[in-house]
Parts: C-alpha cells; structure tokens; sequence
C-alpha cells in the first residue's frame, strides 16, 4: 500500500449543527430518472473503519470521511442519525457516514482531496427499477461496494474512472485511474447496490444483505431473495489534474499491489443512513417516486437545503 504522511491529514471540520432548510419557489424538472444530489466536505481523515474494524482504532487503511463529523472507530451506528453535525448541504438533515480509501500523491505521500469535497447522487430509474416501487432507506442501515483487495482489472466492482475535459464531455470509463491531461478532472464514481433483503441493516462482509438490480423476473427487477428497492445511491469525486502525468501518481490507499500497475483497482467505499427520516420520505415520496429531478438543493415539498 503508498505510504501516506499522516501529518498532512486535513483539519477535522466543525461542520453544520442545524437543519438548513428554508421555503423555495423554485421547482423540480420533469425527467426521465428521479433524483437528488447532495453535496458534503471532507470531515476527516483517519485509518478507522467503524463499519469493518468496529473498536479497533487505527486497524484499517487510510479514509477520507464527509458528512457526520463524530464517526470513528467506536462509533454507534445505529444512532447517527441523532448524533453529530454534518458536513453535508442541508446541515443536520443528514448525518449520514460517507468514507473511502484515501487518494495518495505518491511522491509527495499527501492525502489528495476531490475538488469540490464529493457529491452523492439519490436517484431512481436504473436497472429497471420503476421510480414508484423505491422506498426511503431504513434507519442505520449500511453497507460496503466496491473490491478493497482487488489487485488487477479483473477483481474491480463497481467503482469507475473517467476523465473529463473543461467542456464536460463524456470520454469513457475505465477501470483504473487514467492519465489525465492538465486541466482536466480524473472522476471516480463509486456505485452502492440498490436492493435490501427487508430484514438486516448489516451482514458480516457488509455486502450480502444488499444486491444490485439487474434482470430479474420481479416487478422492481431485484432479486426475490433482496425484494426491497431504495434510491440507487452513488457517489462521485472529482480530483483536479495541474500538472502533467499528476495522475500516475496517485493511488488509492487500499491499492496493495505492484506499484508498476495503474493505480484504482481496489476502489471502494461505506455509507451508514443517518437521514433525517421524516425528510429522506419527503425526498423520495416528491423527488423520485415522481420521477422529478430536485437538483443538488430541492426537498421536491416548497423548500430547499443550502450549503451554509
């Protein structure tokens, strides 16, 4: 794995105490997917995996954190919800836990952070998914995607890299993270598995109480044994290129193998649900059950969140 100077960790954020949610005019747009984007800052960085290496501090690779500021290695799960601020658009109406493998500058062994913080998409009509069978997550739960020990393209999952131009158009992805020229942006995008078997918030690789929709001969094409659609969640980061060949070298922290190989394969990430319930309802009842686009600041009800 790079090694990484743990000196230059970022300074943990304060983060929002309060709902920051205000009445809008403003309407969602009609299309063909339903969807949400929420915005949040890193919290922190840390070797802690509250979910994988539950009390046991220090026990994993390197994590940039975003949205509830308390979690660590000890952390409740369970309560997220109610405990913390969030460094999250909207304040303290989610207090999820967002966290993945660290990118590393390896010449320098700096923690790189994604322009912007991360964005994090809520949204419907994929895989066949109709938007009116998805359901609000259930309080706590969580879950892992991704191939931590991949060490080669073969064992990647879920997790993609692609770059992108200043005009924004789409080059393609690739399965490792690509060589980007100057004034690009090398984006990761990480996807969560959208189907709940309805009974276990967790399962002991915290991936099995999950699965992907697909083609399955179900109404909401999930599997019968995971009968349960939420919002398709996906997470992406944007990790701006200034100088040329930045890209080859950087990797991620979990990235355990030939350093002569592109970096990227082990790619993955958690979430724990710290959702307001009340607003997480609201947002999939008038955002993605119809199918509207909300933006990256509408609750789809007459209100929006803000950033500060």
């Amino acid at each position: 794995m790079p090694a990484v100077d743990i000196s230059k960790n970022i300074t943990p954020a304060v983060g929002h105490s309060t709902l920051l949610i205000r009445p809008t005019t403003d309407k969602p747009s009609a299309s063909d997917v339903g969807a949400v984007r929420i915005a949040c800052k890193p919290s922190h960085m840390s070797n802690d995996d509250p979910l994988v290496y539950p009390n046991q501090q220090g026990a994993a690779h390197h994590h940039t954190f975003y949205g509830n500021t308390t979690v660590n290695y000890k952390s409740n799960l369970a309560t997220l919800a109610t405990t913390g601020n969030s460094t999250c658009n909207g304040g303290i109406m989610n207090r999820s836990a967002y966290w993945h493998a660290t990118m590393i500058d390896t010449t320098t062994k700096s923690p790189v952070l994604p322009d912007g913080g991360a964005l994090f998409y809520y949204k419907t009509g994929y895989d066949g998914v109709p938007a009116n069978m998805v359901v609000a997550p259930p309080k706590g739960l969580r879950m892992l995607t991704g191939n931590s020990k991949a060490t080669a393209a073969s064992g990647v999952k879920d997790v993609a890299y692609m770059c992108v131009p200043p005009d924004g158009s789409y080059q393609g992805w690739n399965d490792h993270i690509p060589n980007c020229k100057v004034g690009e942006v090398m984006q990761m995008a990480v996807d969560f598995p959208q189907c709940w078997d309805g009974v276990n918030l967790d399962s002991p690789d915290h991936k099995s109480h999950m699965a992907f929709a697909g083609s399955y001969p179900t109404a909401n094409h999930c599997p019968a044994t995971h009968p349960i659609a939420i919002p398709k969640i996906t997470m992406t980061l944007n990790y701006k290129v200034n100088s040329a060949n930045q890209a080859t070298k950087w990797r991620l922290s979990s990235d355990n193998y030939a350093s002569t190989l592109p970096g990227g394969y082990s790619g993955h990430a958690d979430w724990v649900n710290g959702w307001d319930e009340t607003i997480m309802s609201g947002i999939v009842k008038n955002c993605l059950n119809k199918q509207l686009d909300c933006s990256a600041h509408l609750l789809g009800d007459g209100r929006l969140f803000d950033s500060q």
